[in-house]
C-alpha cells in the first residue's frame, strides 16, 4: 500500500501551509501603528480574497479591485429557477490533499461530496470507449485486464526515474531534507523534459506497443485522459501524482463559487483593529472597486509604494497584491516596467495558459441510474472516449431532483476546437457523439432549459484556464513564486507583490491560489514592519531552508551579436 500524502508539500517549496494555518498563535502581526494601512489586492478570485482576509485579520485595511464577478474562476453558472443546479464553469475538482484550501473552504461554510471521475466509487459506472470498442466498469465490475497493465506501466515509469514512493513517503512524514533532495536531482535532469518524452524514453513504456501510451494518454490517471498534456513539462505533472491531486477528490455542494462568496462574507472571531462583525464585505460597502487600468510607482521613494487607477480614481497605496493572470499586466492594465525586473517580465510573458472548454445541460433527474433490463446495466455513465466529447461527467443532486451532465471537458487542443461553436452547436455535436455511445438512450428528452458552456481562452480577463509550465520554463516558475521574497532581501519587489495559481507550483489547483496569496500576504506584513511568532514561523522565515532549486543561468545577454553572411 504507497503512503498516502495527508497535505501538499509542494516538492519545489515544501512549507506546511496546513500547519501555519493551524497554529493558534496565527499567521503574524504588524505594529500597532499601520493598523488600518490600506494595501491594495487586484483580483477577487480565491488568492485575492484570501489574501485580503488575512491582511484585515491583521488589522489592514485590503482594498479589493475587480474587473468582472467575485470568484474568479469559481465561477457557477445556472438556468433561471431558484432550484437549478449550479454548474462549475471552473474549478470543480479539489483534492483532499489541499489542506490549505480545505481551510478556506471550512471558513466558507460550504459543503462537500466525492466527485465523480471515472472509475471512482463516487461514480456508479464508467464507460471507456476506444478505438470502437466499449468497456463498462461499476464498483464491482473491473475493466479488462490490459488497462491494468496500462496502470501498472505507468506506476513502473513514475518508479524507475522519479523515486515515486520515497517522494510520496517523504511528504507523508514531512520529511523535509528528503524531498528535497530527491526534486534536487530530477529538476536539472527533468525540465527539458515533456510529459510524452518522458512516457517514450521509460522502461516502461518503450517494452510496450505503442496502443499502451494511447489509452494511457485517453484514460490517463485520476479525473481522465492526459493525452491533451503530453506536450507540458513532466516536472508539473510529477507534482501532481507526487501529491495525490489527481485522486481523492471532492466537489463544493451549491458551486465552488460557494467559497469566494463565503470568504467575502466571512467575519472572523478573532481580528486586530476592526470591531465584531466586520467582513470584506463591510470593508468596501458590499461592491469591490473596479477594474485596474494602471499600476506605477508612487512619487514618493518609500511609502506609498504604488498607485492604482482605475476607471474612476487613482489612489496610492503602501502596497499591493497582484492576483489577475500575469499576462493582463502587459496587456489590460498598463504597468511600470520598472515594477519588475526585465527576468521577471520575460517570466509574465511566457507564461503558458492551458485552454479549457466546458458545456453543461440541466436535466430533470439522474436518469443514468436507471437499469437496462436487457443488460442490467446503468443506461448511461461516466464516460471516457476517443470521440470529440473525451469526458462526460454525471452530477446527482438527489432522487428526482434536476441533475447536471457535463457534456464535455476538454483541454488544450480539443478545447480550441470547440471554440467558433455557440453552446447550442457545441451541445448538438455532444449530444449526436453520446448518441452514437448510448444508442438506446433519448437524452435529449430529458434536458431542461438551454446548454451552458465556456471556452476560458475567450473569456475577458483570462488568458485560458490555468497555468501548466511547457519543458525549460522551470526558471521562469521560480523567478514568479520566489518574487514575494524580494523586498525582504533588498530587491526589485518594493511593496508589489505577485500571487494566484499561475504563480505557484500547483498548475491548475486552488490549492496554488491559497499558498501564493499567504506568501504574498508575509510579504506585506514583513514590509510593514510585522512579523510571525518564532513557535509558527511563516513561509518567508523558512524560506533559505526550503528555497526552490536554482537552475544555473547566464548573468547577462551578450552585449553584440554577430550575423554569418
Amino acid at each position: 500500500m504507497k503512503p498516502q500524502p495527508v497535505t501538499m508539500l509542494t516538492p519545489d517549496f515544501p512549507f506546511p501551509y496546513d500547519e501555519y494555518l493551524q497554529h493558534p498563535s496565527g499567521l503574524g502581526s504588524v505594529p500597532p501603528s499601520t493598523h488600518g494601512t490600506e494595501v491594495a489586492v487586484i483580483g477577487a478570485g480565491l488568492a485575492g480574497l484570501v489574501a485580503a482576509l488575512e491582511l484585515m485579520k491583521m488589522g489592514l485595511r485590503p482594498v479589493i479591485y475587480e474587473s468582472g464577478t467575485i470568484g474568479g474562476r469559481l465561477r457557477g453558472a445556472t438556468l433561471p429557477g431558484a432550484d437549478a443546479p449550479v454548474a462549475d464553469m471552473g474549478g470543480m475538482r479539489f483534492p483532499v490533499s489541499s489542506r490549505a484550501f480545505w481551510h478556506y473552504a471550512d471558513l466558507a461554510g460550504v459543503g462537500s461530496a466525492p466527485f465523480p471521475n471515472p472509475l471512482d466509487s463516487a461514480s456508479p459506472s464508467t464507460v471507456v470507449e476506444l478505438g470502437g470498442q466499449q468497456f463498462y466498469a461499476s464498483a464491482n465490475e473491473a475493466l479488462p485486464p490490459f488497462f491494468q497493465e496500462v496502470a501498472d506501466a505507468w506506476e513502473q515509469c513514475l518508479e524507475e526515474r522519479a523515486e515515486y514512493a520515497a517522494m510520496q513517503q517523504a511528504i507523508a512524514d514531512r520529511d523535509y531534507a528528503t524531498i528535497k533532495r530527491i526534486w534536487a536531482g530530477l529538476v536539472p535532469v527533468l525540465d527539458d523534459t515533456s510529459f510524452s518524452n518522458y512516457l517514450a524514453s521509460s522502461k516502461a513504456f518503450s517494452g510496450l506497443p505503442y496502443q499502451y501510451r494511447e489509452a494511457f494518454g485517453q484514460i490517463g490517471f485520476g479525473s481522465g485522459g492526459w493525452d491533451v498534456s503530453f506536450p507540458n513539462a513532466i516536472l508539473e505533472i510529477l507534482r501532481v501524482v507526487y501529491m495525490e491531486c489527481e485522486n481523492n477528490q471532492r466537489r463544493i455542494l451549491g458551486g465552488a463559487r460557494g467559497i469566494t462568496d463565503g470568504l467575502w462574507s466571512h467575519t472572523p472571531e478573532k481580528m486586530e483593529y476592526w470591531p465584531e462583525g466586520t467582513s470584506l464585505a463591510s470593508l468596501h460597502g458590499g461592491m469591490p472597486r473596479g477594474a485596474v487600468t494602471s499600476i506605477r510607482r508612487a512619487a514618493g521613494p518609500t511609502d506609498p509604494a504604488v498607485t492604482i487607477t482605475d476607471a474612476e480614481v487613482s489612489r496610492e497605496y503602501a502596497a499591493a497584491i497582484v492576483t489577475c493572470h500575469k499576462w493582463l499586466l502587459s496587456t489590460e492594465i498598463q504597468a511600470d516596467e520598472s515594477l519588475f525586473s526585465p527576468e521577471q517580465w520575460m517570466a509574465m510573458r511566457r507564461i503558458h495558459y492551458l485552454q479549457s472548454s466546458k458545456t453543461f445541460v440541466v436535466v430533470d433527474r439522474p436518469f443514468w441510474l436507471d437499469t437496462d433490463p436487457d443488460t442490467g446495466r446503468r443506461v448511461m455513465s461516466t464516460t471516457l472516449t476517443d470521440r470529440v466529447t473525451r469526458g462526460t461527467y454525471l452530477f446527482d443532486n438527489g432522487p428526482d431532483q434536476q441533475a447536471l451532465i457535463c457534456l464535455s471537458y476538454t483541454w488544450n487542443d480539443d478545447a480550441l476546437k470547440w471554440l467558433p461553436l455557440n453552446a447550442q452547436q457545441r451541445a448538438d455535436v455532444m449530444l449526436r457523439t453520446l448518441g452514437e455511445i448510448y444508442p438506446d438512450v433519448d437524452i435529449r428528452s430529458h434536458i431542461v432549459g438551454e446548454p451552458l458552456t465556456v471556452s476560458w481562452e475567450d473569456e475577458p480577463g483570462f488568458a485560458g484556464a490555468f497555468k501548466i509550465n511547457l519543458p525549460g520554463h522551470y526558471r521562469y516558475q521560480r523567478r514568479l513564486y520566489t518574487q514575494f521574497m524580494e523586498h525582504a532581501q533588498g530587491g526589485q519587489a518594493q511593496g508589489i507583490y505577485l500571487a494566484g495559481d499561475d504563480v505557484s507550483w500547483t498548475a491548475g489547483w486552488a490549492e496554488g491560489a491559497v499558498t501564493t496569496a499567504l506568501n504574498a500576504t508575509w510579504a506585506v506584513m514583513d514590509q510593514l514592519g510585522g512579523h510571525c511568532t518564532p513557535e509558527n514561523p511563516g513561509p518567508g522565515d523558512r524560506f533559505t531552508e526550503l528555497a526552490p532549486v536554482v537552475l544555473p543561468e547566464a548573468s547577462a545577454l551578450p552585449t553584440s551579436f554577430t550575423i554569418p553572411v
